[in-house]
């Protein structure tokens, strides 16, 4: 790839304005923070430097340009990052960018070729009862398309012997989930596919749809490239929707998703289960920090809601709910109540703590004091969670007229229990648990000389006349690179060399590591002079050491007295240029 294209897409690509679509941010001095979409962030830890045009995290460490950021952010190549910040500034990019690593590359072929299968059978003349079935459910051919349903066969080996003839191996497709003792996996069943965050099959949904007395559904078994923990459905359609609407709508189940997309309502995903995991939190946080729930209604929905908000609440999410009536799910309401009222419900949501006073108030027998007293008590520990001390008061208000009690007495007892809750987080608050990997002197040394050379042309040629030894060679090697980047292009730069070490893993983890650590540059040439001396006297030390076990091993006692020559030199030498 064009190296001087690279460059003009990044020279004319504001990292402040490309991670400001992603993320809020805040100015603060020089640099621009927010919370860090790669690990589970509650305070803004991720800086942005409009004057470097990079970003680093000084909690998780992540650090890099606009490339790196959209290539973690979207788990993307860094080809593909090119061509989308590219797309950002009118640039087009006509590459044929592979989108999946060579690991995986087969099973995400094999995926493919099985995904079209069943799509074909849906449309053949085998698939007319499958199709009619489609139809009772409203699903017309655009959206069958737009989410390439299919259908898996009666035969017990269609898929298997296409995709042996093709060439690929039957214990393949055993670990795939395709096939299950050598026979397909999938037998009469429509079929959906599941995709992941960049739009690759990998994995399937299975459903009866002739009323057969077996599981509804069959769901792909934990692949190599299918973890259900980790997948959201829809997500790599929703992406753009979430991002014009500016908040997501999450769902229990596909269909809901599909029903929800036949009305316009496009900024939805669905759970591959019924509980959040922990890496499901951090993608969904990727997309957006505003959260709008709408899984099922009825008592087991109702459950997964609270269950699921507090989870999100946790990580620092603006959450609302979108609750629904006569225990619908929202595949069924809609076409019950139909698109207007269901785009009634997602105007009207709301908040999650809301929600939940509403749900702890059904069976409350408000004649009885016991019932009523538990129920205060029970909301007023909900209020205490709430972090705004306006939507506090509020709530705080609507309790006392609800209850008839006395505004001041429910202050009374808020405020014991905010009381006790500071003290607990006090007592029990640490600091997030970071790894910080430890140098010697030496190296720390070599960190700030590479730091310099890249903040300062100078600094590199200082560097080169220097002649210096440098001890360690991956340190060797990068700033061999880094001479040689200004010498080609005649200037320096961190997000620039960022893209140029790009496809080497080794130099880029070390240069990254280098970035994480605060170092701070000064214009002051004896400062790096000072730092130059200090590795000299490292080499000087070595070669003290070196001579000092060959000392050991001499027997000759004139060689023993040349050997002590050359470490009394070395060390009149050292000392002389303190």
């Amino acid at each position: 790839m064009d190296y001087e294209l690279i460059r003009k897409i990044r020279e004319n690509t504001d990292i402040v304005d490309l991670i400001g679509k992603y993320i809020p941010l805040v100015k603060k001095g020089k640099n621009y923070f927010g919370l860090c979409p790669f690990h589970s962030d509650t305070n803004p830890s991720l800086s942005v430097s409009r004057e470097k045009q990079i970003y680093k995290c000084f909690v998780c460490g992540e650090a890099g340009n606009v490339f790196n950021f959209l290539m973690k952010y979207e788990n993307i190549s860094f080809k593909e990052s090119v061509r989308l910040v590219g797309n950002e500034i009118g640039v087009s990019i006509f590459e044929d960018f592979k989108r999946v690593d060579d690991k995986n590359k087969v099973y995400y072929d094999i995926y493919d070729i099985a995904n079209k299968f069943y799509q074909n059978n849906l449309l053949s003349k085998e698939g007319e009862k499958a199709r009619e079935y489609l139809k009772t459910r409203n699903l017309d051919m655009d959206t069958i398309k737009e989410f390439q349903i299919g259908l898996s066969l009666k035969n017990r080996d269609t898929l298997t012997n296409l995709l042996v003839k093709k060439g690929y191996d039957i214990n393949t497709l055993n670990n795939l989930g395709l096939a299950t003792d050598d026979y397909d996996t999938y037998i009469n069943r429509i079929i959906f596919p599941l995709f992941n965050f960049n739009g690759l099959v990998n994995g399937f949904s299975g459903r009866i749809f002739n009323g057969e007395n077996i599981n509804k559904y069959l769901n792909s078994k934990e692949t190599p490239i299918f973890k259900k923990g980790e997948n959201l459905f829809n997500y790599h359609r929703a992406k753009e929707s979430v991002r014009q609407d500016k908040f997501v709508i999450v769902m229990e189940g596909f269909m809901a998703v599909i029903r929800a997309y036949t009305i316009g309502v496009k900024n939805c995903i669905a759970l591959m289960g019924t509980s959040l995991t922990n890496e499901q939190i951090l993608s969904i946080k990727k997309l957006s920090n505003k959260v709008y729930l709408c899984l099922d209604g009825d008592k087991a929905g109702e459950s997964a809601t609270i269950n699921n908000g507090k989870l999100l609440m946790d990580a620092n999410l603006d959450v609302k709910v979108i609750p629904l009536s006569d225990n619908l799910d929202p595949d069924d309401y809609i076409l019950k109540y139909g698109s207007d009222k269901f785009y009634s419900l997602i105007s009207n949501a709301i908040n999650y703590n809301d929600y939940k006073i509403k749900v702890l108030k059904k069976g409350i027998d408000f004649n009885s004091s016991n019932d009523l007293a538990n129920y205060i008590n029970l909301v007023l520990n909900e209020i205490s969670l709430e972090n705004d001390e306006i939507k506090r008061e509020i709530m705080l208000k609507n309790l006392a007229k609800e209850t008839n009690v006395w505004y001041n007495t429910l202050e009374k007892k808020l405020n014991e229990l905010l009381s006790k809750k500071v003290s607990v987080s006090k007592t029990n608050f640490k600091e997030p648990l970071v790894k910080v990997k430890k140098f010697d002197k030496y190296e720390k040394t070599l960190q700030t000389i590479v730091y310099y050379m890249v903040s300062n042309r100078e600094v590199i040629t200082i560097v080169s006349n220097s002649h210096i030894h440098i001890p360690l060679d991956s340190y060797r090697i990068l700033i061999r690179e880094i001479t040689y980047f200004y010498e080609k292009y005649g200037y320096i730069n961190i997000a620039d060399f960022l893209t140029y070490i790009e496809d080497n893993k080794e130099l880029k983890d070390l240069f990254s590591e280098i970035l994480k650590l605060d170092i701070e540059y000064s214009e002051d040439k004896k400062v790096i002079l000072d730092y130059l001396k200090v590795i000299k006297d490292y080499n000087v030390a070595l070669e003290i050491k070196r001579l000092e076990n060959l000392i050991k091993n001499e027997i000759d006692p004139n060689e023993q007295a040349k050997i002590s020559n050359q470490i009394m030199k070395l060390r009149i030498g050292s000392e002389s240029n303190d």
